[in-house]
C-alpha cells in the first residue's frame, strides 16, 4: 500500500463507519472492513509520520491520563429550566409569545446521559470538554476520539462547538453491567451513570470498548448563517452527526402536546434512556431577542416525563434459581406505581451488592423502572431506619433442592446436577459439541424429554427406551433410534470430555484436559493442594470442582460406570521447540481447520488459550484476522502468520 492508497483506505473505512455507526445503515461486510483496516493499521506501524488525524485507528483508545485538565467552552453551555404538565406548558407558552408572537417550536428528545461540548477548527476535532459548571469542564478528547458516532473531521470551515449528549444505548448497558458482575465489579445504577463514568476514564481503552453513542443536541459558538434552528440542526446532521430518533417543527400548544404524548408514550421503545422533550424557539433572531435569565435561556424548555424513580419499602427478598443454577435474590417491595405500572418486585442483582449497599429488610428504599426490564433498587434511605429493619442472612443451600452452593462473593450457585431448576441446562451443555457432542439432543428435544418427565437427571438419559420416545410428540422410528444410538455412541469417550461435560463452574475445555492429563479417574479424589499445583488452575477453580465433586459424587460416578470413558495415557514430555511452555492464541482463517493447529501445538507443549491478554507469548492469525489481532498488535504480543509459525518449527 502507497500513501495514496493509504489516504483512501482511510476514506473508505470512515464511509463504513459513518453508515454503521451514525446511519444504522451498513454498506460493507465485517470481513471486508477489518481487511482494510490491518492493511491501514499496517501501514500506520511502518509509516507513523504519515498517519492522518482521522484514521480509524486512532479510536482504538491507547492514552491513559494522569488526570484531566480543566477546559473553558467558547460559549456558556446553558441549563434549561423545568416543566411537568400541560398547565405548566400553557404557562411557559403565554410568556414566550409576549416576548415575539411570530415563532415556531423546534421538539426533540432529552437524551439522559452527560453532556459533551465538541470544538472543530477548520474541519478538525482539537476538543472535547465535558460540561461542567456551563463556564468550564473537563478537557477529555482523547476519550472523545474513541467514540466512533463523533466525527474526526467534519466538512465545516471556521470554528464551532457542537453540544450534544454522550448516551449508552440500553441493550448496551445490560451487557456492561452483566460483565462488571463477573468481574466482582459494582454495577451501574443506569445507562446515564454508565454513560458518564465511560466518559470520564483516564484509561481511554475502557472508554473505547463501552460503546458510548454522541447525539447532538445544540450548537454553541458559530458563523452558521441558516435562520431557522432546525436548518442548523439538519446542517450538523449532514456533517456526519446522528440523527435523534424523532423531532418535530410544531406551531403551538396542541401540536407540542401531541409529539411530547408520542414520545412519552414510546420511549421504552427508544434505544437509548429519554427524561423528557426539549421545546426551542425554532427562529434563531427571536433566541437572540429572547435572550437569557440568571440561569436559563428564555426561548426553550424541558418538558419532563413523569419519575420513573419512587421510594418505597422492602418487604421481603425471595430466592430464584435460574437454569444455570445461579441463585439470584429478589426484592418484594410495597406495590407502587410507576407512571402507570404498579411495581411489586425489583432486582437486587446478586448477593454482594446487598452487602456493598448494605440492604436490609423493612428499608426505605428508591427504586428505578426503566422500560419492561424488572426494576431495580438503586439506593437505600438509611437516614429513615427505625431500627427494626433486618440483615439480610446469605443463603448457604439451594431453595430448590436444599443442596450445598457455591459460594463466590458475587456468584452464588447450585451445582447440583439433579437439582430441578437445572437439569434441562446441565444436560443441553453435557450433549453440546465440546462434551459429549450427542448428535440430536438439542434445547427442544431435552425441554420435551423433561416436560414429559422422562428425564429428571443427567443419567436418566441412558435409561431412555424406543418405546418412551415414540410416545413423544414429533418422534417417528428413525429420530428415536437415532437419538438412542447417539446415546450409545457417547459412551467411550475422551476423559476430558467426561470432565467437560460435568458443567463444573469454572472448568471449561482446557482445564478439563490439564485435570484429565494430571490426575486420569482420580481426578474426584483430588484435594486442592494436588489440584492447584496444576498449571493455569487457581484456587477459586479448585474450590469449585471440590464443591460440585461433594455435591455431586454419587452422580459422578454412576455416569462414569456407565460412559467408561477412556482414561489418559501420560502424554511423553514434548522436545524443546518455540512454542513450548508458551501462551498461544489462534485467529483467522487457516490454511487447515483451526483445531488441528491448537491439537498440533498443544503436542508441542504450549497453552492455546481462547483470548488474548498480556501473558499471551503469540498470535497465530489467518485471513480475516479480528479483534484479537488488533488487540495483540496494541499490547506488543508477537503475532505470527501460518507460514511464519511452520518457519519456526
Amino acid at each position: 500500500m502507497n500513501n495514496q492508497e493509504y489516504k483512501q483506505a482511510v476514506q473508505e473505512l470512515n464511509l463504513y463507519a459513518y453508515h454503521y455507526y451514525v446511519l444504522d445503515d451498513p454498506i460493507t461486510t465485517d470481513e471486508v472492513y477489518d481487511e482494510l483496516y490491518h492493511k491501514v493499521l499496517d501501514y500506520e506501524i511502518n509509516n507513523p509520520d504519515k498517519k492522518l488525524n482521522d484514521s480509524p485507528t486512532l479510536r482504538v483508545g491507547d492514552v491513559v491520563s494522569e488526570k484531566f485538565v480543566k477546559a473553558k467552552h467558547l460559549s456558556r453551555m446553558w441549563s434549561l429550566e423545568d416543566i411537568f404538565n400541560a398547565d405548566d406548558l400553557e404557562a411557559w407558552l403565554k410568556k414566550t409569545y409576549k416576548l415575539d408572537e411570530n415563532i415556531s417550536f423546534y421538539c426533540e428528545p432529552k437524551y439522559d446521559g452527560a453532556s459533551l461540548n465538541l470544538i472543530y477548527e477548520n474541519g478538525k476535532l482539537i476538543q472535547g470538554i465535558t460540561r461542567g459548571d456551563g463556564e468550564e469542564g473537563e478537557d477529555i478528547t482523547s476519550n472523545v476520539k474513541t467514540i466512533r458516532s463523533i466525527p474526526l473531521s467534519i466538512e465545516h470551515q471556521g470554528r464551532i462547538e457542537i453540544r450534544g449528549e454522550v448516551v449508552i444505548f440500553k441493550d448496551d448497558f445490560e451487557k456492561i453491567n452483566e460483565e462488571r458482575l463477573k468481574n466482582n465489579e459494582s454495577v451501574f445504577a443506569n445507562p446515564r451513570n454508565a454513560a458518564a463514568g465511560s466518559l470520564r476514564q483516564l484509561d481511554s481503552s475502557i472508554t473505547a470498548s463501552r460503546n458510548l453513542v454522541f447525539l447532538p443536541y445544540g450548537i454553541g459558538e458559530n458563523t452558521l448563517e441558516q435562520k431557522l434552528l432546525s436548518d442548523r440542526m439538519e446542517y450538523i446532521y449532514s456533517l456526519g452527526f446522528k440523527k435523534p430518533p424523532q423531532s418535530r417543527l410544531c406551531k403551538g400548544f396542541e401540536d407540542i402536546e401531541g409529539i411530547y404524548e408520542l414520545m412519552k408514550n414510546e420511549r421504552d421503545n427508544y434505544a437509548m434512556m429519554l427524561d423528557g422533550m426539549v421545546i426551542k424557539v425554532n427562529e434563531i433572531s427571536s433566541q437572540i431577542d429572547m435572550g437569557y435569565t440568571v440561569k436559563n435561556p428564555r426561548w426553550s424548555v424541558a418538558y419532563k416525563f413523569p419519575a420513573v424513580e419512587k421510594i418505597t419499602t422492602l418487604k421481603e427478598i425471595k430466592l430464584q434459581v435460574g437454569r444455570s443454577g445461579a441463585v439470584t435474590p429478589v426484592a418484594v417491595v410495597e406495590p407502587t406505581d410507576i407512571d402507570g405500572v404498579v411495581v411489586e418486585r425489583a432486582t437486587l442483582h446478586n448477593f454482594d451488592e446487598i452487602d456493598r449497599k448494605d440492604i436490609r429488610i423493612g428499608d426505605k428504599v428508591i427504586i428505578l423502572r426503566s422500560g419492561d426490564v424488572i426494576p431495580k433498587i438503586i439506593k437505600v434511605l438509611e437516614h429513615e431506619r427505625s431500627g427494626n429493619e433486618q440483615k439480610f442472612e446469605r443463603p448457604t443451600n439451594c431453595p430448590v433442592c436444599g443442596s450445598e452452593l457455591l459460594q463466590e462473593e458475587v456468584l452464588v450457585k447450585c451445582q447440583n446436577l439433579s437439582c430441578e431448576a437445572r437439569v434441562v441446562n446441565s444436560i443441553i451443555y453435557f450433549a453440546s459439541k465440546p462434551c459429549l457432542n450427542i448428535d440430536g439432543l438439542g434445547n427442544k428435544i431435552v425441554e420435551a424429554l423433561f416436560n414429559a418427565g422422562l428425564v429428571k437427571n443427567v443419567i436418566d438419559l441412558f435409561s431412555l427406551t424406543f418405546e418412551q420416545l415414540m410416545e413423544l410428540d414429533s418422534f417417528k422410528e428413525k429420530k428415536s433410534q437415532n437419538l438412542l444410538d447417539a446415546l450409545e455412541g457417547a459412551k467411550g469417550c475422551e476423559y476430558w470430555r467426561f470432565i467437560n461435560s460435568l458443567g463444573i463452574e469454572h472448568i471449561g475445555e482446557v482445564a478439563s484436559k490439564t485435570l484429565s492429563d494430571a490426575f486420569g479417574f482420580s481426578f474426584i479424589d483430588a484435594s486442592k493442594e494436588q489440584i492447584v499445583e496444576c498449571d493455569g488452575i487457581g484456587e477459586e477453580m479448585a474450590e469449585s470442582v471440590l464443591e460440585f465433586i461433594r455435591v455431586n459424587r454419587e452422580t459422578v460416578l454412576e455416569l462414569q460406570s456407565i460412559l467408561n470413558p477412556l482414561e489418559p495415557v501420560k502424554k511423553a514430555e514434548a522436545e524443546d521447540n518455540p512454542f513450548k511452555g508458551k501462551t498461544v492464541v489462534l485467529t483467522g482463517t487457516m490454511s487447515q481447520p483451526r483445531p488441528a493447529i491448537k491439537e498440533m501445538l498443544e503436542s508441542l507443549g504450549a497453552k492455546v488459550s481462547g483470548s488474548v491478554s498480556k501473558k499471551t507469548d503469540f498470535l497465530i492469525y489467518g485471513e480475516d484476522a479480528g479483534s484479537k489481532y488488533d488487540k495483540a498488535m496494541g499490547l506488543g504480543v508477537k503475532c505470527l502468520t501460518e507460514d511464519e509459525m511452520n518457519g519456526l518449527l
